[in-house]
C-alpha cells in the first residue's frame, strides 16, 4: 500500500474528435470517431495513481451539471476520496481533444469549474493536503491556488510533485518548494530557456531549472525517454517503444505513476521507469483515463524487460 497522495488540479470531461489529420486554419475536415471520456489532468494524474494501488485525495471543482455529476461518479469509482471537490455554479470543465493518425494531438480547454478551485478553497482543504505523503498538482487551475498548495505542503513536509503543464511563467519561490518537477520537451525549454532536442539538452534545461531551486527535475521525452536530473541521480532513461495509437494522458499517466511509486518505496530512477511503462501502455489505447493501465499491467511490462521491483 502506497503513503497518502493528494491532487489539486482539474476535472474535464473530454470530447475526442479522431481524425486522419489535423486541420489547417478555416478549414472543415470530417473525421471518422468521436468519444467522449472522463479526463483533466488532474482527474487523470488521480486516477492513475489509484489504479496503480495509491491511495488518492482529490481537491478541486465539477459544475452542477451532467459532467460534473458523471466525473465523481467516475472518480470515486477509482476509490478516489472526493470529500474535498466543490460543486460549483459553473459549467464543469470540458477539453475539446482532436487525435490524428499516429496518435498526436491537440488539445482546447474550457476550464468552467476549475477556475472556482481558489486559494481559499484550498484553505478549506488544508487537512487533507498536509496529512498526505505527497502532493501533486499541475497547472490547469489558478497558479495562486497551486501556489498555496504547494506552500502548505511544503511547511508541512510533504513532498509536492508539480507537473508544471501547460506551462506558464514560475517564480523561484515557488520552485524552491517543489520535491519533483516533471515537464515535457516543450516546457522545459519554455521555462529554462534552453531548446530540448536531446538527452544532453534535457539534462541542461533541467539543470537551469535546479539552479533556480526545483529539487529533481524530470525532462519527459515521449518515445525517447526521460531524462532525470536530481542532487544524486543524472540519468537518461530510454523509453519502451510501442505502437502509438493516442498520446492523450501520457503524461499524466507517468506523473501518477512516477508519484505512486515513489509513495510505495521506489528509488528514483526505477519510479521513473515505472511511470514510463505505464505511460508506454497508455498510448497504445484511445482516451485519457480510458488508457490507464493496472498495477499488473506496468509489472508485467517491467518483467519482460527484467526491471520489476
Amino acid at each position: 500500500m502506497s503513503a497518502p497522495i493528494t491532487v489539486v488540479g482539474s476535472i474535464n470531461i473530454d470530447l475526442v474528435f479522431c481524425t486522419p489529420r489535423m486541420p489547417a486554419v478555416g478549414e472543415t475536415i470530417t473525421g471518422n470517431g468521436f468519444h467522449q471520456v472522463q479526463g483533466g489532468k488532474g482527474a487523470n494524474q488521480a486516477v492513475a495513481a489509484a489504479r496503480l494501488g495509491g491511495e488518492v485525495r482529490f481537491v478541486g471543482a465539477v459544475g452542477r451539471d451532467d459532467f460534473g455529476t458523471s466525473a465523481l461518479v467516475s472518480m470515486r469509482a477509482e476509490g478516489i476520496d472526493t470529500g474535498a471537490v466543490a460543486t460549483v455554479d459553473r459549467p464543469s470543465g470540458v477539453a475539446g481533444i482532436f487525435v490524428a493518425e499516429g496518435g498526436a494531438n491537440s488539445i482546447v480547454i474550457a476550464p468552467g469549474a476549475n477556475d472556482a478551485v481558489s486559494p481559499e478553497h484550498v484553505e478549506c482543504a488544508a487537512p487533507v493536503i498536509t496529512s498526505a505523503s505527497y502532493l501533486v498538482c499541475q497547472l490547469e487551475t489558478p497558479l495562486a491556488s497551486v501556489t498555496r498548495a504547494v506552500a502548505l505542503a511544503h511547511a508541512a513536509g510533504v513532498r509536492v510533485v508539480l507537473n508544471a503543464a501547460p506551462a506558464q511563467p514560475l517564480d523561484d519561490a515557488l520552485l524552491a518548494q517543489i520535491d519533483y518537477l516533471i515537464v515535457n520537451e516543450t516546457e522545459a525549454a519554455q521555462m529554462s530557456g534552453i531548446a530540448v532536442t536531446d538527452a544532453p539538452s534535457a539534462l541542461a534545461a533541467a539543470q537551469a531549472l535546479r539552479a533556480r531551486g526545483a529539487g529533481t527535475v524530470l525532462v519527459t521525452m515521449g518515445a525517447a525517454g526521460v531524462q532525470v536530473c536530481g542532487a544524486s541521480v543524472q540519468q537518461f532513461l530510454p523509453a519502451f517503444q510501442v505502437k502509438v495509437v493516442d498520446t492523450t494522458a501520457a503524461g499524466d499517466t507517468f506523473v501518477g505513476a512516477f508519484t505512486v511509486a515513489l509513495a510505495t518505496g521506489y528509488a528514483l530512477a526505477e519510479a521513473a521507469d515505472f511511470a514510463q511503462a505505464a505511460a508506454a501502455i497508455a498510448v497504445t489505447r484511445m482516451g485519457a483515463q480510458t488508457s490507464i493501465p493496472a498495477r499488473d499491467e506496468v509489472l508485467d511490462v517491467l518483467n519482460q524487460r527484467g526491471k520489476a521491483a
